[in-house]
């Protein structure tokens, strides 16, 4: 069917629609959400700006709204956004990247049932660390751009979502049991390439702002997309990112 995406730039959106598209679904335009809470009970605020040049990079159509972010009248605002989809594109449906948490699952499915759309959430009740491993196997170039977790330290952030970096979640989730996919807000991600790009996202400037021991963000500044198969040793990169408190 012809359905919209709901994409925030990170890795569960960015894989839902990529199991959406695999399952036969026709992807006619890309939401997003821009709040202006950036601690905002359902959506994504990172970094938000960069679904642009992902949506570029997906050659995809992407309509954005914005919200105050305040709880619940936040929902508001999101049916405005897929209404206008469905008015626009005609679309049946819409995607989410929601894995466990009901809040958000419920809340979308039920602007979905009131529209009239099929909600579909491709990697509801996804095993987590099956879910990072995939991505891997997938070649996605994942890293992450804020954190809110004890055992989540500065060194994290701009950390690539590699396998050493899995098997230290597992270990954390393990130890005090956070959510190995960050679904509780213990870590937000960013997309910079997959196979449904055209081309990878390189991150030229950014800097770090932490809150506390272990809580802070990445906040990117200015990017470039490159052709596939450029290096980026973004490691590198983080070493000369300037830290503010």
């Amino acid at each position: 069917m012809k359905v919209a995406a709901l994409l925030s730039s990170g890795k569960d959106s960015m894989y839902a629609l990529q199991k959406a598209k695999e399952a036969g679904h026709d992807i006619v335009c890309l939401l997003t959400m821009k709040s202006k809470n950036q601690d905002s009970w359902m959506f994504h605020t990172p970094n938000v700006h960069l679904v642009e040049v992902q949506a570029h990079c997906l050659g995809i159509p992407l309509l954005v709204q914005e919200t105050a972010g305040e709880k619940e009248a936040e929902l508001e605002d999101l049916k405005k956004l897929i209404t206008r989809a469905k008015e626009e594109y005609h679309i049946e449906g819409v995607i989410s990247g929601a894995l466990h948490s009901q809040y958000q699952w419920k809340r979308i499915d039920t602007i979905c049932g009131n529209l009239e759309l099929m909600s579909i959430a491709p990697l509801w009740k996804y095993d987590q660390e099956q879910l990072l491993r995939e991505l891997l196997a997938h070649k996605y170039e994942i890293i992450i751009v804020a954190i809110a977790c004890d055992g989540l330290s500065e060194q994290w952030l701009g950390r690539t979502l590699n396998t050493a970096a899995i098997n230290e979640l597992v270990m954390l989730n393990k130890k005090i049991g956070i959510n190995v996919a960050g679904e509780g807000g213990e870590y937000e991600s960013l997309v910079l390439d997959c196979h449904l790009f055209t081309k990878r996202i390189m991150i030229v400037t950014a800097h770090k702002e932490m809150e506390n021991q272990y809580t802070g963000r990445l906040n990117i500044t200015k990017t470039r997309t490159v052709q596939k198969g450029t290096t980026a040793k973004h490691n590198k990169l983080f070493k000369l990112i300037r830290r503010e408190k």
